[in-house]
């Protein structure tokens, strides 16, 4: 399945001229290193990044103290968290230390949504004046990071369910549907950091953005920006942040907000 969809994004997602992307600089005035985060066009959204809990979680350890126990255990582990199973927490435990961000982590997780956090632990989604980030919920994370039994959310990129609903509410938003030219921007921080002055950049269609999660010559999964060609609306996933903002049309994100699969929110500091 994945196969496929490489090959049919780089059959579908050619690069263009890094030139289209002058219009996101003078539009936001920034570089683009992290992503070219623009204002409202008139309005905005932001899509929160999945979190995932365990159905016996969360544990009142890390996922470093987790990892560090199932080493000194020699491969075994089964009795650090009774009941949990190593497979669950890490798709590879001798050289990672969560599970894999980008795709549903098993059957028994479900989706956490960040409100449900919020109400838990009393904290608010995002501080007033703050972005979604890694710093969001300190009181639940230790300095060795998310509990185990709590996926927190991906940085710079969303996951594949999210981008993939993202893109059908966009094509039915669209006065031309999937046919929609679009383009996408990658950050060089996802290239090795190496070319900062050839901005990296892909031109296709709607109907085929969801295999641009299978790009193989792309590190991060999603672009850091994707915009209609009209530029009618744009999506900015931040390299530091875990929300992705969606600027466009009030219809365009009414629709976002009010999606039963998404969670979305607005952000009236970051309009």
């Amino acid at each position: 399945m994945y196969e496929t969809a490489a090959a049919l994004a780089t059959a579908r997602w050619p690069q263009t001229a890094s030139t289209e992307t002058h219009w996101l600089r003078e539009l936001t005035d920034g570089n683009g290193l992290t992503g070219f985060m623009p204002p409202a066009l008139p309005d905005a959204a932001w899509v929160l990044h999945s979190m995932y809990q365990h159905e016996l979680g969360p544990f009142d350890m890390s996922y470093v103290a987790y990892r560090r126990a199932f080493l000194n255990s020699k491969g075994s582990g089964s009795d650090i968290i009774p009941g949990l199973d190593p497979a669950e927490v890490f798709a590879d435990p001798s050289d990672t230390f969560a599970p894999p961000k980008g795709e549903h982590p098993g059957p028994r997780w479900r989706r956490l949504r960040w409100s449900e956090l919020a109400r838990r632990t009393g904290e608010p989604v995002a501080e007033e004046g703050r972005l979604p980030s890694y710093a969001c919920f300190p009181s639940l994370r230790e300095r060795a990071g998310w509990p185990v039994g709590i996926t927190g959310p991906s940085e710079g990129s969303l996951d594949r369910a999210d981008w993939n609903r993202l893109v059908e509410i966009l094509t039915m938003h669209n006065p031309q549907g999937a046919e929609t030219r679009c383009l996408a921007y990658y950050t060089p921080l996802g290239q090795g950091a190496e070319d900062f002055d050839n901005l990296h950049v892909r031109s296709g269609r709607l109907a085929d953005a969801k295999a641009l999660y299978d790009h193989p010559e792309e590190e991060w999964t999603t672009p850091s920006n994707f915009w209609a060609q009209d530029r009618s609306w744009v999506l900015c996933t931040d390299y530091d942040l875990c929300a992705t903002k969606l600027a466009g049309p009030a219809s365009l994100v009414e629709a976002l907000l009010n999606d039963s699969e998404l969670e979305a929110i607005r952000l009236p500091w970051a309009h």
